[in-house]
């Protein structure tokens, strides 16, 4: 697959996904709630459905398969007990894949979960002992969970009763919790994997953006507010095939991927929840339209002649223009609608680039393709030798747009291709040093499911987690 792209196409790559929400403005509340840190009013709460990041990216350790994460329950204290932290075992985890371009699942990973709780009326503890084991007799309340593929040809089981990881109460209780992850990785069929648990949580950033872009003078930064939280992490990792059209990655490399959770309800299942592009509703999405956004999938993005004029004429670069003096880029944003309802290929939009746009699947109908927000992977792309945290927008094309990686620092690439880097290929010197946090307070791991261990130490204390 050619993959030959300019400097100036890379900096218009590097475009985070905050801009695609733009894209919802004219919808009207529906029956459903938000997802993505608690920024809709429905979802603040119900956070056990409060999808909060999705990343999707080419192994580094295993090269011949993808991993896809999902984290859920944003904000956790460590010492959240006595219940601590568990997933909805009224709802339905899904993540999906389009690998077609028509804006409808393909495949779809899924979890469901039910509750194992040994407490009864003796004692209110999550554990009465040291926990070495998941299966320990001294764990008291654990979670277990199916995992299903979900195709055009049917459903298989892949897990029939996994354990989720549990929350790590601390050093007393789980005086070895990397043993409990390694124990909760589950093997799957055809060489995959799948994890459900707790973890670190992975998305890095100074909150304070909220305080008017970052005190209105960029005098709030540095922080990383999300430091020392957990979340509850669904991982899969699966060989190409399995996600490619006609299962043929060499053909049919680039796939869609988002993440939605299923409430049931009085009118059976409804979706409660989706995202893609990190921080699609957290910045942009008006408050009164924020819950509309996760009731909806991505085949319904591109219905409304509206939600395309709000990705070619954003919101965000006019309030930084407001606040900060720097002129917003001229509209239309022809490249915005390439990046994010189209993906990126040479001939859908100005940027003159192959990388992530299912119509560079030799197999895809064009005729059926439909414009959508999506994270989307170009899985040809190898892992990079020497990541860039910048993505696309600092040379490594295995990294954000192009799926996202961890250490992804989707929150500066968002403030340079927001200002205009997408359309004059020029840095804003302005905003160089973005929110002052460049990378995670803890160290990535190598292997499945790549994110840090969760933290016992409270947030409030000197430490930040061990």
């Amino acid at each position: 697959m050619e993959l030959r792209i300019s400097r100036r196409s890379l900096i218009a790559l590097g475009v985070a996904g905050a801009l695609a929400a733009s894209s919802l403005a004219l919808f009207r509340p529906e029956s459903g709630v938000a997802s993505s840190h608690r920024e809709a009013p429905a979802i603040a709460g119900d956070p056990r459905n409060d999808n909060t990041d999705v990343y999707a990216f080419v192994s580094p350790d295993r090269p011949d398969t993808v991993t896809l994460l999902s984290n859920f329950i944003p904000f956790q204290e460590p010492n959240g007990g006595p219940n601590f932290y568990t997933f909805d075992t009224n709802s339905r985890y899904n993540i999906k894949i389009d690998n077609d371009g028509d804006a409808h699942p393909d495949v779809i990973y899924q979890w469901r979960f039910r509750d194992e709780d040994r407490r009864g009326n003796g004692t209110f503890l999550y554990n009465n002992g040291p926990v070495t084991s998941l299966d320990d007799e001294n764990l008291l309340f654990r979670q277990r969970y199916q995992l299903l593929k979900i195709t055009e040809r049917g459903t298989r089981v892949l897990v029939h009763d996994g354990i989720v990881a549990p929350s790590n109460v601390g050093p007393a209780s789980m005086p070895d919790y990397a043993t409990l992850r390694d124990q909760a990785i589950k093997r799957l069929p055809g060489g995959g994997r799948a994890f459900a648990g707790q973890a670190d949580e992975s998305f890095f950033l100074d909150l304070r953006v909220f305080d008017l872009l970052y005190g209105g003078n960029l005098s709030e930064v540095g922080q990383d507010t999300l430091r020392g939280y957990n979340v509850n992490t669904l991982a899969v990792q699966i060989p190409k095939h399995e996600l490619a059209l006609h299962g043929n990655a060499r053909r049919n490399p680039v796939v869609g991927i988002w993440s939605t959770v299923d409430k049931w309800s009085p009118r059976g299942y409804v979706q409660v929840s989706r995202l893609g592009n990190p921080l699609v509703n957290e910045v942009v999405v008006p408050a009164k339209l924020k819950d509309a956004f996760n009731s909806i999938g991505p085949d319904k993005d591109a219905g409304i002649r509206q939600v395309v004029k709000r990705v070619t004429e954003p919101e965000l670069p006019k309030l930084i223009e407001a606040i900060y003096k720097i002129p917003a880029p001229r509209t239309p944003r022809n490249d915005l609608v390439q990046i994010f309802l189209t993906g990126i290929a040479k001939d859908t939009g100005p940027i003159k680039a192959d990388l992530n746009s299912q119509l560079l699947n030799r197999d895809v109908n064009a005729r059926r393709f439909r414009p959508s927000e999506m994270l989307r992977l170009n899985m040809a792309v190898p892992p990079a030798k020497q990541p860039s945290r910048l993505g696309v927008l600092g040379g490594d094309l295995a990294g954000f747009p192009n799926g996202r990686r961890p250490f992804d620092d989707v929150v500066d690439i968002s403030l340079q291709a927001v200002e205009g880097a997408a359309q004059n290929g020029k840095l804003v010197q302005a905003l160089a040093a973005g929110d002052k946090v460049d990378q995670n307070d803890k160290a990535f791991l190598g292997s499945f499911p790549y994110l840090a261990l969760p933290g016992n130490v409270a947030v409030n204390s000197s430490g930040s987690g061990s």
